[in-house]
């Protein structure tokens, strides 16, 4: 059964939805004290670079390849450039990359619920117990957590895109955006919080290193969803109207709005819960800091608050990193999901029930990868180390891929769909459709250094992630 295609309601609705997306655990965790332990204020300004020359032209591209095919990104490749079959196989890969992506992040999804409901029924103390996390990640408990996560999502994809992805954009990222100035509010009144600020924000030059500046560049392109397919995916349910350009800009600013807001959360309140803490040994893992070491900080919240108030500040950190999580996995799964509808021809209801028992196929034995079955804890060996079916996933999808993805859009729409159709058909819906300054950059750097970076990127990830050879 062949159903028309849907768009976004309004503008507004494409922007949250975009930001969603892009705004995940990696921006509110992860990104912070990467940024604080690689040159604070120095990181932030290569990142905020990196973002607007590099990251923004991306974005653009892969947005005007999804409005102008209106198709998924197994199709947009050759609906707009012709039949050819290595750029089938590139829109295979921007397909296969999210729902793989989808895998680890419903992982981790499910163990944020979960911490969720620890709290709920009074049991941070025991969260901040350094044997609870390998313990509950390799229980049978993670599986009730999985069909509950599995209803909220693919519960909002049944709705479709505006009265399902719009809809619920535009109710949860203000509520994330709220809660995120709230926390940040509250830390910067706490004792030694400006201890914190300082060390996240103080431009320290020496810190960056080529590979600080490799990680900053890795981190932009990330943060935004790029090479994951899904803005040609958001693309392809933009109006005609909608102007790309402005568009892009207000996705980009938002989602490093929260990111930078995020460093005013994060870094203050561990600089105040916990004074001497060795800044040297702060992880990068979002992981690591989500689930083993901030339970600790908040538990010694309940000497000033008490235990009550302790769990409520907890609370509505997992619920804000919840948030962001759901916005983001609702976003990578609509990706295979319109793939499956548009190549089968299917309603949108029936092409959710298949995309659901796949990823079930392929997320339980991911979640079984810590401990629960042998055979998916040592999945393989590489690197000089064991890999789980986790870290095989994470290492190849995640790491890998997405800058290969993101250098095969930068040389299909310059030398494929040609510079001229590109600009033409990225200033369609805009008030100004003269060439500016950025317009101009936007041709050049498409073709030539933006990919030539991309491919540096992916090839030093292969050596360093599957041979432990980095080559910077």
């Amino acid at each position: 059964m062949s159903v028309s295609r849907e768009h976004f309601g309004s503008k507004l609705g494409f922007i949250l939805a975009a930001a969603g997306s892009a705004v995940g655990i990696g921006n509110l965790v992860g990104f912070p004290v990467a940024a604080a332990k690689n040159g604070g204020g120095a990181f932030l300004f290569i990142y905020a670079m990196f973002v607007i020359f590099i990251c923004l032209p991306v974005m653009m591209a892969e947005l005007t390849m999804g409005r102008t095919s209106q198709q998924d990104p197994a199709r947009a490749y050759t609906q707009i450039g012709g039949q050819s079959k290595w750029w089938s196989l590139a829109g295979l890969l921007g397909v296969i990359t999210p729902f793989m992506i989808a895998v680890f992040y419903a992982v981790i999804t499910i163990w944020i619920i979960g911490y969720l409901g620890a709290i709920f029924m009074g049991d941070l103390a025991l969260l901040a117990d350094g044997s609870y996390f390998s313990e509950f990640i390799s229980s049978s408990t993670i599986f009730y957590y999985m069909v509950a996560i599995g209803l909220i999502v693919f519960g909002i994809l049944a709705g479709g895109v505006k009265h399902g992805i719009e809809r619920m954009a535009k109710l949860l990222m203000p509520a994330l955006f709220v809660m995120l100035i709230g926390m940040v509010i509250y830390t910067l009144t706490l004792p030694n919080a400006i201890s914190g600020v300082s060390f996240y924000l103080v431009p320290d030059f020496e810190k960056v290193t080529g590979q600080v500046v490799s990680g900053a560049l890795s981190q932009a392109f990330f943060s935004l969803s790029l090479g994951m397919g899904i803005l040609i995916t958001y693309g392809s349910y933009m109006d005609r109207n909608t102007d790309i350009r402005a568009s892009s800009k207000w996705v980009a600013a938002t989602d490093t709005l929260v990111a930078f807001s995020a460093g005013l959360l994060m870094l203050p309140a561990i600089f105040s819960f916990d004074p001497g803490v060795d800044t040297e040994s702060l992880s990068e893992s979002s992981v690591t800091l989500v689930f083993s070491f901030l339970p600790k900080i908040f538990l010694s919240l309940q000497g000033d608050i008490g235990f009550i108030g302790a769990s409520v500040v907890a609370a509505t950190f997992f619920i804000l990193v919840l948030v962001a999580a759901i916005t983001s996995l609702v976003s990578i799964i609509e990706v295979p999901l319109a793939s499956i509808a548009e190549t089968e021809h299917w309603s949108r209801g029936k092409s959710i029930a298949l995309l659901a028992l796949l990823m079930a196929v392929f997320t339980v034995p991911a979640a079984m990868s810590f401990g629960f079955a042998e055979l998916f804890t040592s999945f393989t060996h590489y690197a000089g180390g064991d890999k789980s079916l986790f870290d095989v996933i994470y290492d190849v999808f995640y790491d890998t891929i997405l800058p290969l993805n993101g250098f095969l859009v930068c040389i299909f729409v310059i030398y494929r769909w040609k510079k001229a159709n590109f600009q033409a058909a990225l200033h369609e819906g805009s008030s100004n459709t003269s060439m500016s300054w950025f317009d101009r950059y936007i041709n050049v750097a498409l073709g030539t250094f933006i990919p030539l970076v991309l491919v540096v990127i992916f090839i030093n990830t292969v050596a360093t992630k599957f041979f432990a050879s980095p080559l910077f």
